[in-house]
This record gives C-alpha cells, structure tokens and sequence, in this order.
C-alpha cells in the first residue's frame, strides 16, 4: 500500500478509536524504575508497518539464549509494558533477550497495534512484516537460538500476538496471548468491536482456517497459551475460548481438554496432541477484569508491578509463560 494511502486510512480511523474499549490507561504512561538498559534499534531491517524498536539484552548473554517478544496494550508503550509486566525483570533473572515494538501514534492515535486492520495481519506487510524483521535482527545480533523463540501480549498486542503466530509460524516456538483475540477475528475496525464482546463465535474449523491461509507452512505450529479474565468486560473471556477451538485445530486435536488443575490457584486446562504434547493451555483469573496478571514481590515466581491495566492477583503471568517456554 502506498505510503499516503496508508496515512490517510489511519488518519480516518483516529476518532472512532478514540472510542474504543481497547483503551487501557493513558498514552502517557510512564515506565516504571527499573528501564535501565532498554535501547531502541532504529534501523532494524524491513519496517512497513512503521513500528519502533526498543530492546532489553542482558549484559554478558551466551549465544544460543532465547527471545521473547512482548507487545504492549492500547494507550501503553513500549518501556512501561516491558517492566511492569515484569519481562525485563525475567529477561535479567533468566538469561534471554527482550524484544519491545512500540506503536506509533501516527499509525494508531490510542498505541493500540492494528490486530484489526488486514493490511497490518497480512504476511510480508504492515506491523506483522516489521515484528518479524525485530525478531530477525536479534537473533542475528545476539546469536540467538531461532528455534527458541515466543511472542506475547496484553489486549491489542495479544491480538497482534496471534496475528504474528499465524503469519510467520516458522518463526516462533510459542505464544502467549493475555487478554486477547484469535487471528482474523476482525480484518477491519467495523469489526473489531462486536470481536472484543460479545465475541465472534465460528467453529473450530472456520478458526483453523484463517491460521492456514495466513502462509504456507505446514507445521510444526506453534504452541499457544491464553491467559483471561473471567470478569473481563472490555474484551469477553468468550475469546479465549474462540482462541482455543483455532490453535488446537491447527494442530489437529479438538478442544476438549486432555489436562485441568490449577496455575497459582486459577483454572488451567491442557490440550495435548496425538504424542501427548501440551499445545494449547489456558489460565482463566477467576473475578479478573481487563488486564495483565501480576505478583510484585522477590519471590521465585514474583514479578511485575502494579500499574493501569497491570493487575496484582498474586500470578505473575510471564514468569508462568516463561516456565511453560522452559525458560526457566
């Protein structure tokens, strides 16, 4: 899409979005202590979803170490994301590199990722084509391992988290979806709002389709976890279970959980392939709004901080998503 083209269909959409029930907090929110060391790369490669790059790579980081991507909710940015989630806190802890897009306003007046606009969900175009080329230059830059690679997000940036995993398969070992919604529930902004509540209910076949035709590729797929709140009014825990019916038809087994217990105290379940292998999981935060779990504290699963939209329920939802990934 030309670059004017682009400009003027977001600039049409900036008031209706400034609507939107994805809003979490400000734009103006402010990283908390703890933001030493992440930089931006301002030349990362290929950028044609206009996306900045800030990164957190631990001092002295082996080659062969892992990724994460994690990408920030609407009206939050890169930094405050990073820290109050409590990546950078794991990145340091555990030993893995920290890749953090950050929207520009210009592209999305209320920082949310556009997860609704087919031209950003699209493979080798917009925000999914940039996120792909961060991921490329860290691997490279650090000697990273590629086949240890994972992708998460809160809200928008877990809907742009499905989009990234279903556009570029090859490229992720897993993902981790907070509060967010399946690929192609929405391909434009009309859409996304009966998407967000009530949801969009297809079956699991329609769902595993939209994955399929979004590349070529043919599998191994990767693994996916859905952390939601069951009180969640802004984006209905409904879509977690869409999310569910998609990723474990993509990798061929139904959506009847082979596992259930408890992660911290909340409802987990596990869907497991043919060889027994966990492929989909969820955590559902029983009493939960609109959020991203956290657990300040020093303790070994401990970590984020209280924040808009970063919730103290005594889970820290990326320490267990890094435990799932064997990061730690």
């Amino acid at each position: 899409m030309a670059g004017n083209k682009r400009l003027h269909t977001r600039m049409r959409i900036l008031l209706p979005l400034l609507a939107t029930a994805l809003l979490l907090g400000t734009s103006a929110q402010a990283a908390s202590a703890g933001s030493d060391g992440i930089t931006e790369v301002p030349y990362f490669g290929s950028d044609p979803g206009n996306l900045r790059m800030l990164e957190y790579v631990p001092d002295g980081l082996p080659e062969g170490s892992p990724v994460v991507v994690a990408l920030h909710g609407c009206g939050q940015n890169a930094t405050g994301y990073g820290v109050d989630s409590g990546w950078v806190e794991l990145a340091q802890r555990l030993g893995f590199a920290l890749v953090l897009p950050e929207q520009r306003s210009i592209n999305n007046y209320n920082g949310c990722f556009n997860w609704f606009q087919s031209a950003d969900t699209t493979r080798g175009w917009g925000e999914v084509a940039s996120i792909a080329s961060m991921v490329e230059h860290t691997v490279a830059g650090t000697g990273a391992d590629p086949s240890r690679v994972h992708v998460t997000g809160l809200s928008a940036g877990g809907g742009m988290t499905a989009a990234v995993l279903a556009t570029y398969p090859e490229r992720f070992a897993g993902g981790g979806v907070v509060a967010g919604l399946p690929y192609r529930c929405a391909s434009a902004l009309y859409e996304a709002y009966t998407c967000m509540n009530p949801g969009k209910d297809l079956s699991p076949e329609q769902w595993g389709d939209r994955v399929r035709a979004a590349s070529s590729h043919t599998g191994p797929w990767p693994t996916m976890t859905v952390w939601h709140g069951d009180a969640d009014y802004t984006v209905s825990v409904a879509n977690q279970r869409e999310l569910v019916e998609q990723w474990t038809n993509v990798h061929g087994t139904d959506a009847d959980p082979d596992r259930t217990g408890t992660v911290a105290g909340y409802p987990h379940a596990v869907y497991t392939d043919d060889q027994g292998s966990a492929v989909v999981q969820t955590v559902t935060v029983t009493g939960m709004g609109h959020g991203q779990p956290v657990d300040p504290g020093t303790g070994t699963t401990q970590c984020g901080h209280t924040a808009a939209h970063m919730l103290d329920v005594d889970a820290c939802t990326a320490w267990h998503l890094a435990d799932t990934w064997n990061l730690t």
